[in-house]
C-alpha cells in the first residue's frame, strides 16, 4: 500500500472519530444533545418565567439612558429644598419612586443600578468561568500530582464559606473599589467551575471516541482539544448561569457590608441598600425594599433559568 494511500485511510479515520465524538453528545436518532434542550426548555414553564425574568432585566440594563427619566447622579432643587435628617421626599407625579438621601431620582438610580449591577455580575462570572475552566482542564487531561496538586488547592477554597472568602480577599486589598469586588466574586466561583470540568473531563477519558483516538495514535493535546473539552464544557455553561445568581447575591453583600465601590455616585443596587437603605431604614424604608426585591428577583430568575438548563441537559430526563 503506498504512502498516499495510506494518509486518505488515517484521514478518513480521523474523520470517523470526530463524528463519534459528536454522536457521544447526541441520540434520539441524532437530534443533539443542545437540540433537544431547547425544545424542553420551550416547553418548561419554569425556564420561560426564568428567561423572561433574565430577558427583562437585561433590557433594562442595555436601555437605561433611553428609559431612565433623568440624570441619576443629578440633584433636584424641588427634591433637595424638602430633605431633612427625618424627612425624605416620596414619590410624586415627577420622581415615582420619590428622593434618595441626597436629593437624586430614586427611579432613575434603580435603572442605571440594573446596568452596573449586569456588569459585575457578568464580568465576576466570566473571569471565574476562565480561571475555572483553565485549571479544570489542566487537571482533567494530565491527571496524576497536577490533578492531585489542583484539586487540593480548590478543595482548600472549598472549605471556605464563599462569602467569607470573598470578604477576606476584599479586605486585604489596599483599597477597596469595583474591581476588587469583581476579582473576589470571580476567584471564589473558580474552584467550582474547575471541580466541574475536571470531573465532566475524566468522564470522557473513557468514552468510545476517546480511546479509539488513543489507540490511532492521535496527539494527547488534539484529543484534550478536539473531543474532550468540546463535551465537557455544556455542564459548565449551565452552572456559569447559576453562578451569576450568586455573583450578584456575594457583590450586593459586599456592598451592603461598606467593602464595595466606595463612591456614592455609582448606581448599584447592593451600594444603595447597604448606604441608603440600611443608613435610613427608619426613616424611609423603601429605599431598602425597592433594591433588596430588585437583587431578590433577578437573582430568582437565573437560579429558575439554570436549574430548568441544568434539567434539559440531564440524560435522567431525557425521554
Amino acid at each position: 500500500m503506498s504512502e498516499r494511500s495510506i494518509g486518505v485511510l488515517g484521514d478518513r479515520k480521523k474523520a470517523r472519530l470526530d463524528e463519534l465524538a459528536r454522536a457521544s453528545a447526541s441520540d434520539r436518532g441524532g437530534i443533539s444533545l443542545v437540540r433537544d434542550a431547547a425544545r424542553r426548555l420551550r416547553r418548561n414553564p419554569v425556564a420561560i418565567v426564568g428567561a423572561s425574568i433574565v430577558g427583562l432585566f437585561v433590557l433594562v440594563a442595555i436601555f437605561a439612558p433611553l428609559i431612565a427619566p433623568h440624570d441619576p447622579v443629578q440633584r433636584f432643587d424641588e427634591l433637595t429644598r424638602n430633605l431633612t435628617v427625618d424627612s425624605i421626599p416620596g414619590a410624586s407625579s415627577e420622581f415615582p419612586l420619590g428622593s434618595d438621601p441626597l436629593g437624586r431620582d430614586f427611579l432613575s438610580r434603580m435603572i442605571y443600578g440594573a446596568r452596573q449591577t449586569l456588569f459585575v455580575g457578568v464580568l465576576a462570572t466570566l473571569i471565574g468561568l476562565a480561571l475555572g475552566v483553565l485549571i479544570g482542564a489542566i487537571a482533567g487531561a494530565f491527571g496524576g500530582w497536577i490533578d492531585v496538586v489542583l484539586m487540593r488547592l480548590t478543595d482548600v477554597m472549598l472549605a471556605l464559606p464563599s462569602l467569607l472568602l470573598a470578604i477576606t480577599l476584599v479586605a486585604m486589598a489596599s483599597r477597596s473599589s469595583q474591581w476588587t469586588v469583581i476579582f473576589a466574586v470571580a476567584i471564589v466561583s473558580v474552584p467550582i467551575f474547575a471541580r466541574l470540568l475536571r470531573g465532566s473531563m475524566l468522564a470522557q477519558r473513557e468514552s468510545d471516541h476517546v480511546l479509539a483516538a488513543r489507540a490511532l495514535g492521535v496527539k494527547e493535546r488534539n484529543i484534550v482539544l478536539r473531543h474532550m473539552l468540546p463535551n465537557s464544557l455544556t455542564a459548565v455553561i449551565v452552572q456559569a448561569t447559576l453562578t451569576f445568581a450568586v455573583s450578584i447575591l456575594d457583590a450586593a453583600a459586599l456592598s451592603f457590608l461598606g467593602l464595595g465601590d466606595p463612591d456614592i455616585n455609582r448606581a448599584e443596587w447592593g451600594l444603595m441598600l447597604g448606604v441608603d437603605g440600611q443608613r435610613y431604614f427608619e426613616v424611609r424604608p423603601e429605599l431598602a425594599y425597592y433594591p433588596a426585591l430588585a437583587i431578590i428577583v433577578v437573582a430568582l430568575g437565573f437560579t429558575l433559568l439554570g436549574e430548568a438548563m441544568r434539567e434539559a441537559i440531564d440524560p435522567k430526563n431525557r425521554r
